[in-house]
Parts: structure tokens; C-alpha cells; sequence
């Protein structure tokens, strides 16, 4: 579990949870890495897309919390949402058409994790190899 407190914030933004909030977290995020010469940014744009794909299509949250944390030289992205449902990791299934995000996350990274709010709802992180 990665400890906040402990983290410096890279960046943050909220965006308008839409169809095209996947497409502007990547660009920030890119910007982000570009800036603070992060090195390749490929796997974190694949992780903030697919996190934030989720809260989009999986919850009534309006706005979205992104934020770039630095914890002990790793990347970590966060996002945040307004449902109090944990995300699941679905079996491996050729035959569907969707829910493979997770499953793919969990390969991509170095660990990724669930922390619930105090006001209700949850941060969904990711942890990146560097």
C-alpha cells in the first residue's frame, strides 16, 4: 500500500468524467513526465487511460481526481472516485469482449492497490517499475 504521506505530488488535475476524459488524462500525464523528465511514459498513460475508463463508464462520479505522486524515485498514479465499489479483476475469458483493464494493469506495474476515503468513495493506484 502506498503511503501518501509520504509522496510528493508531480501534478494533479480533475477532469470532467466523458468519453474524452481517458484521452485528456493521457495528455496531461504525458506533459506531466515531459516536464518533470520522468523517462518513458508509455505504461502510465496505458494505466491513468484504463483507471479512469473505469470511473467513467463504472461510476456516477462528475469529477475526477488524477494525480502523479513521486514515492521513493517510482511513479504512482492515482485515481480518484465517488463509489465506494472495489474494482475486480475478472478471469481470463477469450470469449468476452471487455473486462480485461485489470488484468493487464496488474502485469504492467509494480504493485496497485484500493484506498477507501474517509468521505466516502476510493483512490484506485498504481505503482510503476522504473
Amino acid at each position: 500500500m502506498i503511503n501518501s504521506n509520504l509522496a510528493a505530488e508531480a501534478g494533479a488535475i480533475v477532469l470532467n468524467s466523458s468519453a474524452r476524459a481517458p484521452e485528456t488524462a493521457r495528455k496531461w500525464l504525458a506533459d506531466v513526465f515531459r516536464q518533470r523528465a520522468l523517462g518513458d511514459d508509455y505504461i502510465a498513460r496505458t494505466v491513468v487511460t484504463e483507471l479512469v475508463t473505469n470511473v467513467h463508464r463504472h461510476t456516477d462520479t462528475e469529477a475526477i481526481p488524477v494525480r502523479l505522486l513521486l514515492v521513493d524515485g517510482h511513479p504512482v498514479v492515482e485515481v480518484e472516485d465517488r463509489s465506494d465499489e472495489l474494482p475486480v479483476v475478472h478471469a481470463e475469458d477469450d470469449t468476452a469482449e471487455s473486462g480485461r483493464g485489470l488484468l493487464m494493469l496488474s502485469l504492467l506495474v509494480q504493485e496497485w492497490g484500493v484506498r477507501a476515503l474517509d468521505e466516502g468513495g476510493k483512490v484506485t493506484w498504481a505503482r510503476l517499475c522504473v
